[in-house]
């Protein structure tokens, strides 16, 4: 797969969970957890590490793979957990980025100064 595409990832994970018989533990609630418990996996990789040891941390040939394998697990989980709620994750986060460029213009832009003018 060259792209991300959402929309086959989340077949695939889907038809791995049905022939394991798994769909029926995956409800939000389920998924939600789980995916908490794998950005916890993720952190705690990092929770002893100075800002300097976190930013070299794929350079690690030992943590990288650990990294990488927790980032696809909090990816799984949430492309998951949208699938069942019918959330189309890249919409939602255009959606999101757009109203944080509103609420947190760029410093010293035209958006801010219009902003605090009509405050």
């Amino acid at each position: 797969m060259t792209e991300f595409d959402v929309r086959a990832l989340q077949q695939r994970l889907a038809a791995f969970a049905a022939a394991r018989d798994w769909e029926q533990y995956h409800t939000p609630k389920n998924l939600a957890s789980a995916l908490s418990v794998e950005a916890a996996e993720l952190v705690e990789i990092f929770q002893w590490l100075t800002p300097e040891q976190s930013a070299r941390v794929m350079e690690d040939p030992a943590t990288a793979p650990r990294v990488a394998d927790e980032v696809a697990d909090v990816l799984a989980y949430l492309l998951q957990f949208c699938e069942v709620l019918g959330i189309d994750v890249l919409a939602a986060l255009t959606a999101k980025i757009e109203r944080n460029e509103g609420r947190f213009p760029v410093p010293g832009s035209a958006a801010r100064e219009d902003r605090h003018s009509s405050e």
